[in-house]
């Protein structure tokens, strides 16, 4: 793995400072980062304490349950500069200490050539916490750029660019899961992205099989708040880099959707059913004929019977029962 990129500033690139890395594992069990005797300290100890356990289990609850590691895999964990995926690699090495199946991780970055990237910013994090890392550089910024009307949405292609260089990456090096940051508020925003703007039920699943069957996506914050990872990620003085490709396009779609459930979580346990009807899909009441043929339907009906419509259930017609009533 290339852990020895330059750490060469860009010129006039995007001030990030670096801070020496605290160890993410001892930080994120014991909250490390909040002296007790601090203004505070204690009680800030004590909520950062509860945020890291509510975590580090439902990252566990979602890894069990999507059965996303296994013995021996070899898990590309795929760092934006972003707070999700700092804080996705944080709750993974914590939970590899004490997971009952041993894995390997190896932190993944891919340069896209954006004006100003700071390149020596994840390098030097990462050299600091002494686990394996590699940085893929690749310029699709360019190709974004080119393709793309001004003042258009560049997400679609970006991600789609992005996706095909990481799963390439993946595949030439043995890797058996990569592992993404998203969270549960980004999987909402996809269903309600594809349903108002794409015309279809779907959004992120927390596991994926690629269309090859080359490469497994995994998930492990799906069931994570963001409000949670932002809270996380401020305490832990992450170097967050910004991505100044989509950050400048102030009217994206998806942040309409976040705006629309910022404003649903007024009313208490409506963005968290929505997510749970997400894991809960009854798709016979739905109407997709490729999941059901509608066409072959036929009643399931005894022979000899006729609807009591009274009672709502099916009786034997037999007249003898009938006198009488």
């Amino acid at each position: 793995m290339n852990n020895h990129k330059s750490a060469a500033r860009p010129a006039g690139g995007i001030a990030v400072s670096v801070q020496p890395p605290r160890d993410p594992v001892a930080t994120s069990i014991v909250g490390e980062s909040l002296p007790a005797k601090a203004p505070g300290g204690a009680a800030r100890k004590r909520n950062f304490d509860k945020l890291c356990k509510r975590l580090r289990r439902n990252v566990g609850r979602a890894i069990e349950d999507y059965h996303m590691i296994g013995e021996g895999d070899r898990v590309m964990v795929c760092l934006s500069g972003g707070k999700d995926s700092y804080t996705l690699l944080d709750m993974l090495l914590a939970l590899q200490k004490k997971a009952p199946v041993r894995f390997e991780l190896v932190a993944v970055n891919m340069d896209q050539k954006q004006p100003g990237f700071p390149e020596h910013v994840l390098p030097e994090y990462l050299r600091g916490l002494g686990i394996p890392f590699d940085v893929i550089e690749r310029d699709t910024y360019s190709v974004v750029k080119r393709v793309i009307p001004e003042g258009n949405t560049m997400c679609g292609l970006c991600s789609r660019l992005r996706r095909g260089n990481l799963y390439g990456y993946a595949e030439r090096h043995g890797f058996t899961k990569i592992a993404l940051g998203h969270h549960r508020d980004d999987i909402i925003e996809t269903l309600f992205l594809n349903l108002f703007h794409g015309g279809r039920l779907a959004a992120m699943p927390p596991k994926l099989q690629s269309d090859d069957g080359k490469n497994l996506v995994i998930r492990p914050l799906a069931y994570c708040s963001e409000e949670d990872i932002a809270d996380y990620a401020a305490v832990r003085e992450f170097p967050i880099i910004p991505c100044t490709l989509c950050g400048s396009q102030e009217h994206l779609q998806r942040k309409q959707i976040k705006a629309m459930l910022k404003e649903w979580r007024r009313h208490p346990g409506r963005v968290e059913n929505i997510f749970r009807a997400f894991t809960n899909i009854a798709p016979s009441q739905l109407g997709d004929s490729t999941l059901f043929d509608f066409e072959r339907f036929e009643l399931r009906r005894p022979e000899n019977a006729e609807a009591d419509t009274i009672r709502g259930t099916w009786v034997h017609a037999d007249p003898r029962a009938r006198k009488g009533s």
